[in-house]
């Protein structure tokens, strides 16, 4: 007979409610930063100010010059540390894609038209079981992907 007591704490989980932030590595943050801002448009939460005093420095020496984004979803920061000739590859250990949801299939036609206009590649929309995603890839060939729940 088995202890369902000593069950219970080998089957124990650390607990999420969500993700709170991603951070991705960046060749050239100036480069990075256009396409995000264009893109996305999402509202700043961290940058150093050009004026900072030594302490604020200190303070978001974390952000090793870069910027950090707030959205519904949580945070999304970019890191530029990578050399200037690395790239992004998804088959190597790491990361594979980051995907972002949209409130509906009709928000992937109009992000195919917001990439249209500022020139993004990008692959046609994909409608899967119950869902829909339009794949494309930031500067450094990092690959994104938004999503919509359509079923």
């Amino acid at each position: 007979m088995t202890d369902t007591t000593t069950d219970q704490a080998d089957r124990a989980h650390v607990r999420t409610t969500g993700y709170a932030h991603v951070r991705l590595t960046v060749r050239d943050i100036a480069r990075s930063r256009a396409f995000y801002d264009d893109v996305f448009g999402f509202d700043v939460a961290y940058e150093l100010p050009d004026d900072a005093d030594e302490q604020t420095r200190e303070q978001l020496g974390f952000l090793f010059g870069g910027v950090i984004y707030a959205f519904g979803g949580g945070l999304l920061g970019l890191r530029p540390v990578a050399p200037g000739d690395d790239r992004f590859d998804e088959d190597r250990v790491g990361l594979d894609h980051v995907s972002f949801t949209v409130p509906q299939r009709d928000a992937l036609d109009e992000a195919v038209a917001v990439l249209d206009r500022l020139g993004v590649a990008h692959e046609g929309v994909k409608d899967l079981d119950g869902y829909a995603i339009l794949e494309f890839r930031d500067p450094d060939g990092i690959a994104l992907e938004l999503t919509a729940l359509t079923g």
